[in-house]
């Protein structure tokens, strides 16, 4: 993430760590000092491909690539109106058609392919299943709202036992205040020894803990806020894995070149006679990945010299 910039300001992330981009439905990012200045107005167009946008619809950018947040958006607006269902459809041959167009209208519009037919197309299948559209729309809505009744309950329900807890942390503190204005006025207006009173004041500290200690600590939790329990149920019954019968184990044996030519330099030669000069070296992240430029050079090469043989003079 370091990497990125802002390609209007060039502007880093490594120069600035505070740097937020920010991407709209082009699919092209700005920062957000530049988005305030270019669409002061609220309106304007991308300086990169000239789009017209709104500064309404500028979001942070979530993915390093912007081109995924690009799909994102176009794959979200597309889902509201492509909405059928499996059940739906007569058979899966059919769903699955329907999930090919699905993909294939995605990828016009994220890759700029036919944009304006395939525009009309969206707008004929909305036409043609609107009512479609509008039933799954509604049962879409009310699931939601069944999901946010839920998560309201919880929420109201952790709320609850924040200010339980907290009334009860507030009643302890009130407690020991009072123990302790109590042990000093004893001390202030008693006739008692000072270390009796002290040594009677730890002693019943002492049996209230002995007291906190023997209550039952309570139950572990055996489900899900939401019903669901932890672990496998007596319900459910799971099938034994099936035991594969193992063949032998891989042994690696170096592969055999045969060429009719000259023989490919070794890697001391390809490190050592400058055959790497011209090779930009691998990143860190490539190099995680296992990749090395070293062999990649040394794969070209071999490929490059099998096919050479030496000819017969005549």
């Amino acid at each position: 993430m370091e990497d990125q910039a802002c390609p209007r300001c060039k502007t880093t992330k490594y120069r600035n760590p505070s740097l937020k981009l920010m991407v709209n439905v082009c699919g092209h990012t700005l920062c957000e000092s530049c988005v305030d200045l270019l669409f002061l107005k609220g309106s304007g167009s991308c300086p990169e491909c000239l789009a017209p946008l709104r500064r309404n619809n500028f979001r942070v950018q979530l993915f390093e690539d912007p081109m995924v947040e690009k799909e994102v958006d176009i794959r979200k607006r597309i889902l509201r109106d492509y909405n059928k269902k499996e059940d739906d459809f007569a058979s899966s041959q059919e769903y699955n058609d329907y999930l090919e167009e699905i993909e294939t209208v995605v990828y016009n519009l994220c890759n700029n392919i036919d944009v304006i037919g395939t525009n009309k197309r969206i707008e004929q299948y909305k036409k043609e299943n609107r009512e479609f559209i509008q039933r799954n729309k509604t049962r879409m809505g009310r699931e939601e709202f069944e999901l946010e009744e839920v998560l309201e309950l919880e929420k109201a329900q952790d709320e609850c036992r924040k200010q339980e807890l907290l009334a009860l942390e507030t009643e302890q503190k009130k407690k020991k205040a009072r123990e302790k204005e109590a042990l000093i006025d004893e001390l202030m207006f008693s006739g008692k020894d000072a270390s009796d009173i002290v040594n009677e004041f730890a002693e019943k500290v002492e049996k209230l803990r002995e007291e906190e200690k023997q209550v039952p600590p309570p139950k572990p939790a055996t489900q899900f806020s939401t019903g669901i329990k932890f672990g496998r149920s007596a319900d459910h019954q799971f099938l034994p894995v099936p035991k594969l019968e193992e063949g032998p184990l891989y042994i690696h044996e170096t592969p055999i070149l045969y060429v009719e030519g000259p023989n490919s330099p070794t890697v001391f030669e390809i490190e050592n006679k400058g055959f790497m000069n011209h090779i930009r070296s691998e990143n860190i992240i490539e190099r995680a990945g296992g990749y090395r430029s070293l062999i990649a050079c040394q794969r070209a090469l071999q490929d490059a010299m099998q096919g050479l043989f030496y000819g017969t003079e005549t």
